[in-house]
């Protein structure tokens, strides 16, 4: 990339740093509604990254942890170009919601469309016009309503740089996890960019564990690419997980955890009991096979079919007690 680099009518020379605004709409009062985005651009040539929170409004440790990408100035590289959205879905952080207005997840509308609902034309607007610029995105969640995922990376295997990616970002765990159609990793995909998801936590809360993994995975997928300086941060080797599956709630009832998020479990290992209100029954839920905990639903009323535990099932590579 020679020259300016530019990005929604804003040109940016090299050594500059810019704060533009991506139009989401107008509300019915006339207020313009705009999506602040934060790009930092190197006085040497190199990849683009962008790292993006808050897809889904209600998933604030996203939004946290590109906030501190921003603060601590990881977002300053020295060579290449750094974007940073730590809201995207502003209307569904406004209102601590999952959706856009219209009741759409804008994580299912993508490409999206320019003349379709609020949600694809938002959709349509990012993929045209911040999509193209992009090299790599580090894209942030975290679990949905009361579940609560363990910090994780999640790509297809078989797709060598972002498998490399996920590796040099150093979380607990590389889940596979193939392309959801409409998703911006999928749109992202299909345009031939490298797109790593990274989960953690809960909806509406900060959990500090999760919010410091994220940085430093980010930290790190700077320094694997040469963006920054120096060598990975309290990289762990991740455990690496090719299947998993839910186990779900046997019975209606008050849910009580007994095991936790992120460990190692033997078959037959209690994970947790439901019980009802009075003092009828107690039903114990275990271990259907060994395994990871990776995600536990913390909901203290549960009905029979809810997930309850996501435990791993194949894991690549060694594992305890094996």
């Amino acid at each position: 990339m020679n020259g300016d680099f530019e990005i929604l009518g804003t040109k940016i020379a090299p050594g500059q740093s810019a704060q533009v605004y991506l139009e989401v709409a107008k509300l019915h009062t006339r207020t313009d509604l705009k999506v602040p985005i934060i790009i930092e651009r190197a006085m040497e040539d190199g990849p683009v990254v962008l790292f993006l929170g808050g897809i889904h409004g209600d998933e604030t440790n996203g939004v946290e942890i590109v906030r501190r990408i921003i603060r601590s100035g990881l977002n300053k590289p020295l060579k290449g170009t750094t974007i940073c959205i730590p809201v995207f879905n502003i209307f569904g952080f406004l209102n601590l919601s999952r959706q856009f207005p219209d009741g759409r997840d804008l994580n299912r509308v993508f490409p999206g469309s320019e003349k379709g609902s609020l949600a694809a034309r938002f959709a349509h607007h990012f993929t045209k016009k911040i999509a193209p610029l992009v090299d790599y995105v580090v894209d942030f969640h975290t679990g949905s309503a009361d579940r609560i995922n363990a910090p994780q990376v999640r790509c297809v295997f078989s797709e060598t740089k972002t498998y490399e990616i996920a590796e040099a970002f150093g979380a607990p765990f590389i889940i596979y996890s193939n392309y959801i159609p409409k998703s911006v990793r999928y749109t992202l995909h299909k345009m031939g960019k490298t797109a790593l998801l990274f989960e953690g936590g809960k909806t509406n809360n900060f959990d500090e564990n999760v919010i410091t993994s994220g940085v430093k995975g980010a930290n790190n997928v700077l320094k694997f690419l040469g963006m920054r300086n120096g060598g990975p941060i309290d990289k762990q080797e991740s455990v690496v997980i090719r299947k998993s599956k839910w186990i779900r709630a046997p019975h209606s009832g008050m849910f009580q955890v007994k095991v936790e998020n992120g460990s190692w479990v033997k078959k037959r290992s209690l994970l947790g009991i439901v019980t009802d209100p009075f003092g009828e029954f107690e039903n114990r839920v275990y271990a259907p096979n060994d395994g990871f905990i990776i995600c536990i639903n913390s909901a203290p009323i549960i009905n029979r079919g809810d997930a309850l535990f996501h435990i791993s099932t194949v894991v690549l590579g060694q594992t305890p007690g094996a």
